[in-house]
C-alpha cells in the first residue's frame, strides 16, 4: 500500500491519500480524540502523540497537529497508522456512516437555504475538498449565512479569506439575500 500525501493551505494540516475509499459518502470531522469513538481509524491517528484532529473525506484522511509538534517526526507514525488500519481489516467508522453534513432549516427561508446548499455543494465544496477539508451550512438569519469550517479548513490561516472574499462574494452574487457569511465552532 502507497500513501500519497498533500499540503494544505494550512501548515498544521497534512492530507493523506490512501488510495482507496475512506468514506463512500459524506465526511466525518473528529476535532479531539474524544470525538473519534466511531472510529477505529481515527483512534489509531489519535493515538500518534501531537495529533489534535483528523478528518475523513471520500478519499482523503487530513490530520492536524500541535504547533509545537513537527510533521517529521509525527508523518511517518500517521502513515503506519493509515497503513496498519486498512492492512487489519477493521471498518472506517462503526454504526452509521457520516452524513452530507449541511443542518437542517426550516422556515419561511427555506427556498434561500436551499440555494445556499446547492451552490456550497457544486461550487464550494469540491474546491475545498483539495484541500483537505470541508466547509457545511450551519444556519442562515437575516442575511447572515453561518458555514462550519472542518479539516483543514479549521483553523487555516487563509480561512477567513476564503470565507470572505471567496464563498461571500460567491453566495451574494447570486443570492441577493445574502448579506454576510460567518464562521461558526463545531
Amino acid at each position: 500500500m502507497f500513501i500519497q500525501t498533500e499540503s494544505t493551505p494550512n501548515p498544521a494540516t497534512l492530507k493523506f491519500l490512501p488510495g482507496r475509499p475512506v468514506l463512500e459518502t459524506g465526511t466525518a470531522d473528529f476535532p479531539s480524540p474524544e470525538a473519534a469513538g466511531s472510529s477505529p481509524l481515527a483512534q489509531r491517528i489519535f493515538a500518534v502523540p501531537g495529533v489534535t484532529g483528523v478528518f475523513f473525506g471520500n478519499d482523503f484522511v487530513t490530520v492536524t497537529k500541535a504547533d509545537a509538534t513537527e510533521w517529521d517526526h509525527v508523518k511517518p507514525a500517521i502513515l503506519g497508522a493509515i497503513m496498519e488500519h486498512y492492512q487489519s481489516g477493521a471498518p472506517v467508522m462503526e454504526g452509521e456512516n457520516a452524513a452530507a453534513g449541511h443542518a437542517a432549516h426550516d422556515g419561511p427561508d427555506s427556498d434561500i437555504v436551499n440555494q445556499i446548499k446547492e451552490l456550497l455543494d457544486t461550487r464550494v465544496r469540491p474546491a475545498v475538498a483539495q484541500d483537505g477539508g470541508d466547509i457545511t451550512f450551519h444556519g442562515f438569519d437575516r442575511g447572515i449565512v453561518y458555514l462550519h469550517m472542518q479539516g483543514a479548513c479549521a483553523g487555516c490561516p487563509s480561512s477567513t479569506l476564503t470565507l470572505k472574499m471567496g464563498i461571500e462574494n460567491l453566495l451574494r452574487h447570486y443570492i441577493p439575500e445574502v448579506l454576510e457569511v460567518r464562521p461558526v465552532a463545531a
